[in-house]
């Protein structure tokens, strides 16, 4: 600690000296067109040791991270001309870039890791997963200022030797550039110098290097990626999608409409996930079990209550119906009138341009593509405990089927897992007449949520009589129908009629020959950039195989990008952001979700406020007995600048739409006011929450003024 204090106090010492006796003027252009005769000669009488103490000043200036490196370096163009210069510039950058490496290594690796590990976890994988090559790219386009990589890399498990040998090779190209440019920079004499030809040619070399190196770096990629592969001449389809899920349809939707020839391979039904086993159905589930609420509670409303009389077979079939209305919209003859080649089968790659594809009949048949979206889903993740295999568990997926055509709901229902489908689910089960219970691991619901959002749901499902146990996990079954839960009380045995697992979903990717072709990780997953780029160039994910959200809209949203990316490479890539993807769980009370909650935002480190605005103040709420629940934003310390929205409420989905368009569009809290709202109506909290936000940052000393200035003209 003491060594680490003392190279601060070295370095920081150095760096205000040269601050506070004006050393900057001497790094400056101007400082050295005015003495540029001095040092001309002073190189002519005594090369090396000008040499020398030029190579020293350079080496202090970068490994103190001063500004002037690049002046430095025009400097040396101008006074040792471009092959000399280049040769005291690179190594006198790289030793001096590899000594503010090893600063930023020992004096604060170790805490930056284990304090800010989670923000440099893109850069530790990145290193991770193409080490040199890594570093190399960020050299070769300098977007980054080089003092920040150098500072960055040493707080990283980058070896030195590795980072000294691929920050020169990387920073040549950029030296040798500036360099040239100040060899015709010591030539001006006047403003018009500055609009020599070869002057010129040098800044526009500067300005077009980063794309040239980005064509060189892309090109050097794709010749790794595709290393003992021979791409086709020809191609049957300018993109092959596989998995007919919200992103697979969006996706060929969107190609056919721009008349690229586009081929859709599923081997189940259309629709995917949400259609046939998630969104849909468990909304209508959702929705007959709060009918059946209504009922049991119609004495909120001035009814008389009365126990719903239950035909659960009639609400399943009435599940199966709604999915057969809304099938249409996905279906194969709506997406063959659009332009789609839909193809039922499954697809496996035989190479990175080929597909082999399964037929139902048996039959197989190969098709080659220009572009491929890989939008094959997920799949419900089941926990390997000792007697699960013989439970006779369901999960989201399999349990439409499984209880379709019973008189009653399964009498005790246990759901592991306290997300948002293990909650929706609980939640409807109990209204419909099964004691639920749900065993969550987690000291607490719905963990990616706001903790006060998730404790209201929390005490409503209590309320209606689920049995939540949290710190609860999991760890083996027993007899085929009890789960045994471990807590700090010991071993629970829980008997179970049904058990519906909900603990999470995992990515498919097996089977598509995805692992031949070097697509996954050493996890399994796929690994995908910030464009839904794979290793490979010509493939790219979307969905919930992407593995960077698992919502429908999300999907959607991924799938433009990966479409748009794919027909327009190489000329434009996108990259995908997520920081306004809203999310909904359909609880009653919802809870809706955009941006960061109160806790992400701390841990961030944001500076940021809270306004709070409860719905036991809202007349609508009031009159339809539906007061619990609230509206929460978090801004921008000392700014409207929204961050985030949580919304708890009967309609907090319908109601997170403005605070959605208002991130997406940049636009302040205070801007949510200026709508007119029909009266009474559940948006009206929106207007509500920018008074409480405007009533906490009241100007009370002109308040004070103006209530003189109104007694005063009373007279």
């Amino acid at each position: 600690m003491i060594k680490k204090l003392g190279l601060v106090v070295i370095l920081a010492s150095a760096i205000v000296a040269f601050f506070y006796f004006g050393l900057s003027e001497y790094l400056s252009l101007d400082y050295f067109k005015a003495r540029q005769a001095d040092f001309d000669a002073g190189y002519a009488a005594n090369p090396w040791l000008f040499i020398g103490g030029f190579f020293l000043i350079y080496v202090a200036t970068t490994a103190l991270s001063l500004p002037g490196a690049a002046i430095l370096t025009l400097v040396a163009g101008a006074l040792f001309g471009l092959v000399t210069g280049t040769i005291i510039v690179s190594f006198a950058s790289t030793i001096g870039a590899s000594l503010a490496f090893l600063s930023s290594r020992f004096v604060l690796r170790d805490w930056v890791q284990a304090k800010f590990g989670d923000r440099l976890k893109g850069l530790n994988e990145g290193l991770a997963r193409d080490g040199a090559f890594y570093l190399f790219t960020i050299r070769m386009i300098p977007v980054v200022p080089f003092f920040v990589v150098n500072l960055a890399m040493g707080l990283t498990k980058i070896r030195l030797s590795t980072y000294y040998w691929v920050s020169q090779l990387g920073m040549l190209a950029g030296t040798i550039v500036y360099v040239n440019a100040g060899t015709q920079i010591a030539n001006i004499e006047s403003a018009s110098g500055l609009f020599t030809p070869a002057v010129i040619g040098s800044f526009a070399a500067l300005a077009i290097f980063p794309w040239i190196t980005k064509a060189i770096i892309a090109a050097i990629k794709r010749r790794r990626a595709y290393k003992g592969w021979t791409k086709p001449k020809k191609f049957d389809r300018n993109l092959i999608v596989l998995g007919a899920g919200s992103a697979g349809l969006v996706s060929s939707y969107i190609a056919a409409t721009v008349k690229a020839k586009v081929t859709l391979i599923e081997a189940n039904e259309m629709g995917g996930d949400c259609l046939n086993t998630g969104c849909v159905p468990s909304k209508a589930l959702i929705k007959s079990a709060k009918i059946a609420s209504h009922i049991e509670h119609a004495d909120r409303y001035g009814l008389k209550a009365a126990k719903a009389t239950l035909d659960f077979a009639e609400v399943m079939a009435r599940v199966k119906s709604v999915i057969k209305d809304i099938e249409p919209h996905d279906s194969v003859e709506r997406f063959t009138g659009l332009g789609v080649d839909c193809v039922a089968g499954y697809a496996k790659f035989v190479d990175p341009w080929t597909v082999e594809i399964a037929h139902q009949g048996g039959t197989t048949s190969r098709m080659t593509g220009k572009n491929f979206i890989i939008a094959t889903g997920a799949a419900p993740f089941v926990p390997p405990l000792p007697g699960m295999e013989e439970s006779g568990y369901l999960t989201s997926e399999t349990l439409w089927d499984a209880l379709s055509g019973l008189p009653n709901p399964p009498q005790r229902m246990i759901i592991m897992g306290g997300g948002p489908i293990g909650c929706e689910l609980a939640q409807s089960f109990q209204r419909l007449g099964s004691q639920v219970t749900i065993v969550e691991m987690a000291d607490r619901l719905l963990g990616k949520e706001d903790a006060e959002a998730a404790a209201v749901i929390l005490e409503h499902l209590q309320k209606e009589g689920v049995d939540v146990r949290l710190t609860h996990k999991a760890v083996r079954v027993e007899g085929g129908n009890s789960l045994i839960a471990e807590s700090e009380g010991g071993e629970t045995a829980i008997a179970y009629d049904a058990l519906i697992v909900a603990v999470g979903r995992r990515a498919r990717v097996t089977g598509f020959g995805l692992e031949q072709l070097g697509l996954l990780d050493e996890n399994g997953r796929m690994v995908v950039d910030d464009s839904l780029t794979s290793l490979m160039p010509h493939i790219y994910t979307a969905g919930d195989v992407a593995g960077k959200q698992q919502f429908t809209h999300g999907a959607s949203h991924e799938a433009w990008h990966a479409t748009i990316n794919s027909l327009a490479s190489p000329f434009k890539k996108y990259r995908v952001s997520y920081d306004v993807l809203p999310r909904v769980t359909y609880t009653d009370p919802e809870v809706a979700t955009v941006g960061l909650t109160e806790e992400e935002a701390a841990q961030q480190d944001k500076e940021f406020d809270v306004t709070h605005y409860h719905l036991d103040d809202l007349d609508r709420a009031i009159a339809e007995s539906e007061t619990a629940g609230f509206v929460k934003v978090i801004t921008a310390k000392g700014s409207d600048k929204i961050l985030g929205v949580t919304i708890v409420a009967s309609h907090a989905g319908e109601m997170l739409a403005q605070f959605t368009l208002a991130m997406r569009n940049n636009m302040g809290l205070s801007k949510l006011a200026q709508p007119i709202a029909p009266y009474p109506t559940w948006n009206e909290a929106d207007k509500y929450v920018v008074g409480q936000y405007k009533l906490a940052r009241k100007p009370e000393k002109l308040l004070a003024f103006a209530e003189k200035y109104f007694n005063w003209r009373r007279g």
